[in-house]
């Protein structure tokens, strides 16, 4: 056997895509059923929990489609899945920047894959402002996403060897 073949690969930090998609999928449960569409909770003097339903993809872009969008973003989903899967297979299970990376990045496509299947629309509830000004409403597998897209960017630029 190869010496290559002898190591672990990265899908056993696979527990942490299925911490992702379980506290999301719990946390847009809970939201979902004790908040009230569109009313702000708030939390803190920049934070509310808002209940919010988004039909399209990041900041709503294709938000407003008739219903085309979810087809593509779940078929777009489903290849970031597959794409990330096999990328696992090849990453040492040692790697831990890159494992967790990629990991937090599946968790949160699959929770948000689940949310358009099942759904029609991914729900939404983290609302950061400051005065009038809000920022984009998200969740927790969005946060997941771009906390795994920056240890990615981090691995790539800082721990890669040339």
């Amino acid at each position: 056997m190869p010496n290559n073949a002898k190591q672990k690969n990265a899908w056993a930090w696979l527990w942490l895509s299925l911490a992702v998609v379980l506290i999301d999928q719990l946390s847009k449960h809970v939201v979902d059923h004790l908040l009230h569409y569109g009313k702000p909770l708030h939390v803190l003097p920049f934070f509310n929990l808002y209940l919010k339903y988004n039909a399209g993809a990041a900041f709503s872009f294709f938000g407003n489609g008739s219903g085309w969008q979810i087809f593509l973003l779940s078929a777009v989903s489903i290849l970031v899945i597959m794409f990330i899967f096999a990328w696992m297979a090849r990453v040492k299970r040692s790697d831990w920047l890159m494992a967790s990376a990629l990991s937090l990045i599946l968790g949160g496509a699959v929770g948000n894959l689940i949310d358009r299947i099942r759904l029609g629309y991914v729900i939404d509830f983290f609302d950061f402002h400051v005065g009038g000004w809000h920022f984009a409403t998200f969740n927790v597998a969005d946060s997941a996403i771009c906390v795994g897209a920056t240890f990615l960017v981090i691995k790539l630029l800082f721990f890669s060897k040339k």
